[in-house]
């Protein structure tokens, strides 16, 4: 069982993530006219925290690669950073209530529970295949973000309620549907990618896929957003099929990410 003692940075990222978290709350209720940008500002710090925290690991020999332990660490600080890029040309300020939370709890959850046993066979295809899994999944945990917001205000569009919290700011839902599109667009084929290295590296290892949960999982996301992708060409999906689909993929995907924590765990 591998230890690293934790880094001062951690508890940097881990304050600026709560009081990001405080203040994209703030945002969402309207309650400070200056949240939004103290609240991009105080996830800004937390990101670099969070980098040096991850980079100090790294020193250590415990990089992202190394197990999906600390890929979810990574993935905290991926998913925050894209919220955050997105922000600066799309108006989703209010999604922050919902990824800086995420982002604080995924870095505590990686950083403070049991490490459990190394990964075996763990090889260059193995890290690879973990580190492009880590990122898709990022982008879909942001896909995901904007796919529950848009199925929220789509209830409230039919009930003609328009006090929703995208509605308030003049925020289409076609733009929450593009780019979820896009993000989907990005992740598939980095999933892809992951989930044929992830193919290698189990049989270099001898390692039945029908032995492994995880593995049927896997297969699961990917037919889930590579049904996204046909069905938008081939019958036109938009809005609420994609946002469902969206969700019911990431659903499998964080199965996979349980399934290796647990059997890590107990190992």
């Amino acid at each position: 069982m591998q230890l690293t003692a934790l880094s001062p940075a951690f508890y940097a990222a881990m304050a600026l993530y709560a009081a990001a978290s405080a203040a994209f709350f703030a945002v969402l209720y309207d309650v400070w006219p200056r949240a939004r940008r103290a609240a991009k500002w105080l996830l800004l710090a937390a990101l670099v925290a969070h980098g040096a925290d991850i980079a100090a690991r790294d020193l250590a020999g415990v990089h992202p690669g190394t197990s999906v332990r600390e890929s979810i660490g990574a993935l905290s600080w991926l998913v925050a950073a894209g919220f955050l890029a997105a922000s600066m040309r799309y108006r989703i300020d209010v999604l922050g209530a919902f990824v800086a939370p995420a982002a604080l709890i995924l870095l505590a959850a990686a950083r403070l529970t049991p490490s459990g046993e190394p990964v075996p066979g763990l090889n260059a295809i193995g890290r690879v295949h973990i580190s492009l899994a880590m990122v898709a999944v990022a982008l879909f945990a942001l896909a995901t973000a904007l796919a529950v917001v848009y199925l929220l205000e789509a209830r409230n569009l039919k009930r003609k309620r328009f006090d929703g919290l995208l509605f308030r700011r003049g925020i289409a839902l076609e733009t929450l549907d593009l780019l979820l599109h896009r993000l989907i667009v990005v992740g598939f084929p980095v999933l892809t990618v992951s989930m044929m290295l992830g193919a290698m590296w189990a049989a270099q290892r001898s390692v039945n896929w029908y032995e492994r949960p995880e593995y049927g999982f896997a297969m699961v996301t990917w037919l889930a957003f590579g049904g996204v992708l046909v069905g938008r060409v081939a019958a036109g999906w938009r809005g609420r099929k994609t946002a469902a689909l969206t969700i019911a993929g990431f659903v499998a995907a964080l199965a996979v990410l349980l399934v290796y924590l647990a059997r890590r765990s107990v190992g």
